[in-house]
């Protein structure tokens, strides 16, 4: 995902911790706030303002990369998941029954004469059935 200078806030304040002299005299921190999102960067880590700006900019980036990430992991799964369906390998697709001279197939919740699809055309017409599905 490509940052915009438009969508970001950015604001610079005084450091404070550790650090001697110039902590508390120059506006080196600064505070990045991705409008669109709505993600916060904060950082105070270097003397530079410049500096800080560019590591939180890259750490701002990051988070971006991410939940970009993230949401296509998600979408990928949810593809795979439909593909799938239940997974439930012991699902019926057909019954024969021999005593009774039929095929029913559930997915199309038709049934068929058991010697036609065994012993004659009745298997292509069961075929062009499920593709026309």
């Amino acid at each position: 995902m490509k940052i915009k200078d438009s969508d970001l806030k950015i604001e610079t304040f005084k450091s404070h911790g550790h650090g001697g002299q110039c902590v508390n005299t120059t506006d080196s921190a600064v505070k990045i706030t991705h409008i669109p999102t709505g993600i916060v960067v904060s950082c105070q880590d270097e003397r530079s303002q410049v500096q800080n700006l560019k590591k939180a900019k890259r750490e701002l980036q990051r988070r971006l990369d991410e939940i970009e990430s993230e949401q296509r992991r998600a979408a990928a799964n949810a593809l795979r998941q439909e593909q799938i369906q239940d997974g439930d390998r012991a699902r019926k697709v057909r019954t024969y029954n021999a005593q009774r001279d039929n095929v029913k197939d559930v997915r199309l919740d038709k049934t068929f004469s058991y010697n036609d699809v065994l012993f004659k055309d009745g298997f292509a017409k069961l075929s062009s059935e499920l593709t026309n599905m």
